[in-house]
């Protein structure tokens, strides 16, 4: 290998990652904003590089889509999909210490609107992928690797698309890798901290509602008992008042289970409470995945100061556990009440993969071989991925984008958050692991 080459994907990782975050693909959800085709063809010109032929799609304007497959040593074996997203949820600089887009290095980590969401895996994928292809080293089984468009809208314009529109580039895959996993939680416990490493094995169902309060229209002046406005603000804070009851499925189950085993402190007859009380780091991704969920996101009504408006609309964001999504739906009619509408914009089912499996054995051994102490644990992600579109042609999704984080980084929260980052020594880490997890998957 000539010198001026990488010698291993951890030597290029955070560079590809900071080039990918200097690209603005913000997705608001409408059509507008930049798109992917940016990041889509800086990505197709890092592969042309290296000498692969991948295809390049656009399932919408700007709406870039690029996919490779890469042949293993046994074609016989069933095909595993590895897969990220270019897009990122918009950010307003005035709220960010670093610019969004500039992909700064400070406190050894790199800012930027999708370090952690998912432009970091992105740039793991291509560090491995490029040095396959340097290195001719050929994995175990054929991998088709896939990076969508318009995931932060809920796939429509990315990877459904592409999973209807060309399910041969995806034959023979049964099991698909992405975010969001992997990365770990430092927790106390009777012989000092511990690190776990959530391995993803289950998402919640999508609905994307909205709320149509009516009413009768007149002058602000003019007492009135039907005012739209009014309507919709009772029946958002009766949604938001409402709670939801508390089920464990077996990702979660698991999760909580392991993490009383590691802090000693009792998960016993379904109560999770004490255990939560203990863990303020990961109490709220936890709370969001045994339960289901409504949150009121936007806002609209009125046209002028001193006119009563005959509607008012809200955006509501809805996750349901899986076999819950008509119960979810059936309850906010029930809460709306008579006079504001439910309507279903969007909806993406729930997904439940094996925990039991070799893939996840291997995800645990190239942890292992990195971080010895590393222990592995299910968990439910309360979001969604593009592994929604994948099971539509039976592939089994998992999430796993390995990350070695410091206990007292919020990981988190950064999701859709202000001031996104990700640690320089992670996406080495990451690197690593993955490169390790492909060479034996």
């Amino acid at each position: 290998m000539s010198a001026h080459l990488p010698a291993a994907p951890e030597d290029e990782v955070v560079e590809l990652c900071r080039d990918l975050l200097r690209i603005d693909t913000s997705n608001f959800g409408d059509g507008s904003g930049p798109g992917e085709r940016a990041a889509g063809e800086h990505v197709m010109a890092l592969l042309n590089e290296v000498g692969l032929d991948p295809t390049y799609l656009e399932t919408g304007e700007r709406r870039a889509n690029v996919v490779v497959r890469t042949p293993g040593t046994d074609p016989s074996r069933p095909a595993l999909c590895i897969h990220g997203h270019l897009d990122v949820v918009p950010a307003d600089a005035d709220d960010w210490q670093l610019p969004p887009f500039g992909a700064e290095e400070r406190d050894g980590c790199l800012w930027g609107r999708g370090a952690v969401d998912m432009k970091d895996m992105d740039a793991m994928m291509l560090a491995v992928l490029r040095h396959l292809a340097r290195t001719g080293a050929r994995p175990p089984r054929d991998i088709v690797w896939a990076f969508f468009a318009d995931e932060e809208a809920g796939s429509e314009n990315g990877s459904y698309q592409v999973v209807r529109g060309r399910p041969e580039l995806f034959d023979g895959v049964t099991e698909a890798v992405s975010e969001v996993g992997g990365f770990c939680v430092t927790v106390s416990g009777p012989t000092g901290p511990r690190r776990a490493y959530l391995v993803q094995t289950a998402e919640k169902a999508i609905a994307w509602v909205h709320l149509r309060a009516t009413g009768v229209a007149g002058h602000g002046s003019v007492p009135t008992t039907t005012n739209a406005v009014v309507r919709l603000a009772e029946a958002i804070t009766r949604i938001d008042a409402h709670r939801w009851p508390r089920r464990y499925i077996p990702a979660v189950r698991g999760l909580l289970e392991g993490l009383s085993d590691l802090t000693g402190v009792p998960f016993e007859n379904d109560d999770c409470e004490p255990l939560l009380e203990r863990l303020p780091g990961v109490r709220g991704f936890i709370e969001g995945s045994i339960a289901n969920t409504a949150n009121a996101t936007m806002l609209s009504a009125g046209y002028k100061h001193n006119v009563v408006p005959q509607t008012a609309t809200a955006a509501l964001d809805c996750r349901a556990l899986p076999g819950e999504l008509d119960n979810l739906l059936a309850t906010l009619r029930e809460l709306a009440g008579p006079d504001v509408e439910v309507r279903e914009t969007f909806t993406a089912p729930s997904l439940e993969a094996p925990y039991e499996t070799p893939l996840v054995d291997r995800m645990r051994d190239a942890l292992a071989a990195e971080d010895p102490e590393a222990v592995v644990l299910p968990y439910c992600l309360s979001g969604g991925t593009d592994n929604k579109a994948l099971a539509e042609i039976g592939v089994a999704g998992y999430g796993f984008a390995p990350l070695r984080l410091p206990p007292d980084l919020p990981f988190a929260p950064m999701f859709h958050g202000i001031d996104e980052r990700v640690p320089l020594d992670s996406l080495r880490f990451g690197a690593r692991v993955l490169h390790r997890f492909v060479m034996n998957s």
